[in-house]
């Protein structure tokens, strides 16, 4: 079936959830848009299902810019779905195919427009609608764990926030690059769920303290890399933990933007302090992550070194549900919104 039948089943609109104002989750409301029409270069999906970020909350809240152009009324920056149309020029994709995809944003809806660039295949043993939670972890794992840190096999990482879906994506995958991966958490269920995903040891940072875990864990030798979600009061200690040549990677500020760092730590160690942010990044760069996935990744599914995780899914009318979970920080993995 093509868009244009799509259109005409659905009277030419499709169901959407849009953010009324800034605001707390009550601001999600049901809404209905014209089905988008793909433009050159682009593709139209039909939504399976669509992954709930952190960064959908900041939009939610006001607090998260869209890129200059993007409509900021309705979240979404991941979809997996059914392709039903192309635009000019595209030429992988065609109606019926299966897909992944990264979005600017609108992802919260029945259809969806992606750059064909940023679609991919799903991967081996993945169900469409477990994949819609892995286009933005996964391209935001790999680009600052494998591109910025360069971790490679016998290093120790440390990742806080280990039963994120960006934690849990990055135990799986350093793992997989043969790192030592010791990840922090804040219960015991969730250190569990980090060691029965493989981190050699697991941190509840509710009772322990991750500086001086880590150093009892590594002999006193510290850590190659940190893959940071909190930022804020983490930071000196993370500074002080890190081997000689040592990286530090932010890809999150969910303690704050501010940090005091002894500098001459840094210079004496030789330690990298980066981060990134996906949502900045332009069409070319992500097409090129997502191709680096489904070339360098994507396989390990099918070996069983990597696997989707979600935790929950979620109609898509109730969106606020949904973000109220991501609030409460008791998931493990990735919560997806199913229309």
């Amino acid at each position: 079936m093509g868009v244009s039948e799509y259109s005409v089943a659905r009277g030419d609109s499709m169901a959407v959830v849009e953010i009324r104002e800034p605001g707390g989750v009550d601001v999600l409301v049901p809404g209905r848009r014209p089905i988008p029409v793909p433009r050159p270069g682009e593709v139209l999906i039909k939504v399976c299902a669509a992954g709930v970020n952190r960064a959908d909350v900041m939009q939610r809240q006001g607090t998260y810019p869209m890129p200059p152009g993007a409509p900021a009324e309705i979240p979404g920056l991941e979809v997996s779905g059914t392709v039903v149309a192309v635009g000019e020029g595209v030429l992988r994709w065609k109606p019926g195919n299966s897909v992944c995809a990264l979005l600017i944003g609108q992802g919260y809806a029945e259809f969806a427009v992606a750059p064909d660039a940023q679609c991919m295949a799903v991967p081996p043993s993945v169900s469409l609608i477990d994949a819609a939670g892995l286009p933005e972890t996964f391209c935001t794992v790999w680009t600052n764990v494998v591109e910025r840190a360069r971790l490679k096999a016998g290093e120790v990482l440390l990742v806080q926030g280990g039963s994120s879906g960006i934690g849990v994506t990055t135990i799986m995958l350093a793992k997989a690059l043969g790192a030592t991966v010791l990840a922090t958490a804040g219960s015991e269920a969730k250190c569990a769920a980090c060691l029965e995903l493989g981190a050699d040891r697991a941190i509840n940072y509710r009772t322990e303290d991750f500086h001086s875990d880590a150093l009892q864990f590594t002999g006193g030798q510290g850590v190659d890399v940190i893959l940071d979600l909190v930022g804020g009061p983490y930071v000196e200690r993370e500074v002080k933990l890190l081997k000689r040549s040592g990286r530090l990677v932010f890809v999150g500020l969910m303690g704050g933007s501010s940090a005091e760092v002894d500098l001459k730590q840094i210079v004496l160690n030789r330690l990298t302090l980066t981060g990134s942010s996906l949502r900045s990044s332009s069409i070319e760069e992500k097409g090129e992550l997502c191709s680096a996935l489904e070339a360098k990744a994507w396989p390990l599914f099918g070996t069983g070194q990597l696997r989707a995780v979600t935790h929950a899914t979620f109609p898509l009318a109730q969106a606020a549900r949904a973000h109220a979970l991501l609030e409460s920080s008791e998931h493990i993995g990735k919560i997806l919104l199913v229309p």
